[in-house]
């Protein structure tokens, strides 16, 4: 029982890392939360469904057009939700502007791809029991993609383009750099990431409309423990998450998880208002 409450905690938390991950490289370079990073991730097992066993595609085209459909889903989120808001003074309005475009994902595809759960292909058929890939192939999604980043971010001009606008975005225009193409590029890396997420966590989840709800809060989660921008504490407290919430389930089972779920998120965010591993924001003048 113990290996099945591992192996399940550890591969659902890996899916919420990686959203939590989603919401921090889109707030990175706008400071807009935006609440559709649930909803790509569901588009990540939807479109993989649909490529796949719909249209019989090969794993690796499949893999590549979920991705790119994502990443489309991504910057049509930045043009149509978070730039408008921008321009704004009343910039808290990003929160009616997410919401309101994750509502309509949500609904268009349950009307085009239908209410009910669907299968999702096994990528490679290996394992079985609690070292079945449902299981680890989350978590080495989750791995890769970190990985990814940090290369991306270190050794690369445009990742330190982008953690210059992350920075100080006002210091990043005044020195020449493309802040609204670092955005909308941002935006596009965000649908990536949430497109692996759902992807890999396709045989576990399903193809299934209502996921992106469930992941927007789940998800939301490691990024509010880990603290806001801070993706080690994301990947960590998405773990710590899944873990704990498989062994609520184990424990008390059903709804009652969740309540402890929402429990441990109140009482950590009242002894740590940033997150365990964030900080005051600052801003020198």
């Amino acid at each position: 029982m113990l290996a099945s409450i591992l192996a399940s905690g550890l591969a659902a938390g890996a899916i919420y890392a990686l959203v939590g991950v989603t919401y921090n490289t889109m707030f990175s370079t706008s400071r807009v939360m935006s609440f559709t990073a649930g909803q790509l991730a569901m588009l990540g097992g939807v479109f993989g469904s649909w490529f796949m066993l719909r249209l019989g595609m090969p794993l690796i085209l499949g893999f590549l057009l979920t991705l790119a459909g994502c990443a489309i889903i991504g910057v049509i989120t930045e043009f149509v939700a978070v730039r408008p808001v921008l321009k704004s003074l009343e910039q808290h309005l990003y929160v009616l502007s997410t919401l309101a475009l994750a509502l309509i994902i949500q609904q268009v595809t349950a009307i085009k791809w239908g209410t009910e759960p669907q299968p999702f292909p096994r990528l490679f058929g290996l394992g079985s029991g609690v070292w079945d890939e449902k299981f680890w192939l989350p978590v080495v999604a989750c791995a890769a993609t970190i990985i990814g980043l940090e290369y991306l971010y270190r050794h690369t001009l445009v990742g330190r383009a982008f953690l210059a606008i992350a920075e100080d975005n006002f210091a990043a225009r005044a020195l020449g750099l493309p802040e609204r193409n670092l955005r909308v590029a941002s935006y596009a890396l965000a649908g990536v990431i949430g497109g692996v997420a759902g992807f890999s966590g396709g045989e576990l989840l399903l193809a299934f409309f209502a996921n992106g709800a469930l992941l927007n809060f789940y998800g939301f989660v490691p990024v509010a423990l880990g603290g806001l921008g801070n993706n080690r504490g994301a990947i960590i407290g998405g773990l710590a998450l899944g873990l704990f919430q498989q062994a609520a389930n184990f424990l008390v089972g059903g709804i009652f998880s969740s309540v402890a779920v929402f429990t441990l998120f109140i009482i950590v965010l009242l002894a740590a208002p940033q997150g365990l591993f964030g900080s005051a924001a600052a801003r020198r003048v």
